[in-house]
């Protein structure tokens, strides 16, 4: 794509960017992000020529990396694919080797997509809040914003399989049935959240947070969570201010978590695909699960910015 909606293009071998290692792919994903890439909004993409599709599945064609080997099935996600490295809607493309992952053996190749981008962050929220102490011994209630979302879904599902009493957070009254099935014990309008009550603290009622709206949503959330809590901030569609005093921070002692999936180093990323591998329940991951062909992603991409898809979307490439 040029600077504008994306539009289909035939490409050549002589088309293929940098890399030591080429794979036919054969999954890639449509997440919020790639949509607004597609139809050129939001300053996502920025080089150009561009091919679109932040996460990409497939199995090793060529490779000149020690590595990696033809038929290796493989991973790639986030170190700026989509951005300013060319992406998976392709039947073929081309990365460094370093940026790959070996596929867990439990999950299929379109399993892998059906989690992609949002199920790692995910996953790497909830390795945040267990670093910082999070255990289901402790009971309490643990929030999630967004959570008919990508990511929210994922991290319902993955809290909710590992013994936590999750709370939901959406705007969009007609999901609350899917996400008690992946596991929600109960739920806050986003409204709730999304308002700021002017206090320094709030009433305390979440032991952890899993955010991906940020801006007052995340501030709310911090204010009402719980001393020596704590909060793994991954989004930012609410906002990118954050109208939050220290309070929470030095007289609760609430820990504010930054997670970032898209330089995520290697073993940290290889031990969150082990962990998603064992710990997501896979029934209810195809059961968020929608499919969609490469022809179809700029109409796609309409229905995902405008709200109108939950879960996850997995684009069919070969």
């Amino acid at each position: 794509m040029d600077d504008g909606p994306a539009r289909f293009q035939r490409l050549s071998e002589a088309d293929l960017p940098e890399g030591d290692v080429t794979i036919k792919v054969r999954y890639s994903t449509l997440n919020y992000k790639d949509g607004l890439a597609v139809l050129g909004k939001g300053k996502i993409v920025r080089r150009f020529p561009m091919v679109c599709g932040v996460d990409l599945a497939g199995v090793v064609e060529s490779s000149q990396s020690q590595e990696w080997q033809p038929g290796d099935e493989v991973i790639a996600t986030g170190f700026g694919l989509s951005e300013l490295h060319p992406g998976g809607y392709a039947e073929r493309q081309r990365v460094p080797g370093e940026w790959l992952v070996r596929k867990p053996a439990s999950l299929e190749l379109s399993q892998t997509m059906a989690i992609g981008t949002a199920g790692l962050t995910a996953m790497l929220c909830v390795l945040a809040l267990e670093r910082a102490g999070l255990s289901p011994e402790q009971g309490g209630e643990v929030l999630v914003t967004g959570a008919a979302g990508g990511v929210g879904s994922v991290a319902v599902a993955l809290l909710a399989e590992l013994g936590y009493s999750v709370t939901a957070s959406t705007g969009r009254p007609e999901t609350r049935g899917y996400l008690k099935e992946l596991g929600a014990a109960a739920f806050i309008d986003r409204s709730e959240l999304a308002t700021d009550s002017g206090r320094l603290l709030d009433s305390r009622r979440w032991i952890a947070v899993v955010d991906t709206v940020g801006g007052t949503t995340l501030a709310t959330a911090v204010k009402q969570t719980h001393y020596a809590g704590a909060v793994a901030a991954c989004g930012h569609v609410g906002g990118t201010d954050l109208p939050l005093s220290v309070m929470p921070l030095i007289i609760r002692g609430v820990q504010l978590l930054g997670i970032d999936a898209v330089q995520c180093p290697l073993p940290l990323r290889e031990h969150a695909w082990q962990r998603l591998a064992r710990d997501l329940p896979l029934a209810k991951l195809d059961s968020t699960t929608s499919y969609g062909n490469l022809d179809e992603v700029p109409q796609l991409a309409e229905k995902i910015v405008s709200g109108q898809i939950r879960g996850r979307l997995v684009i069919r490439v070969d």
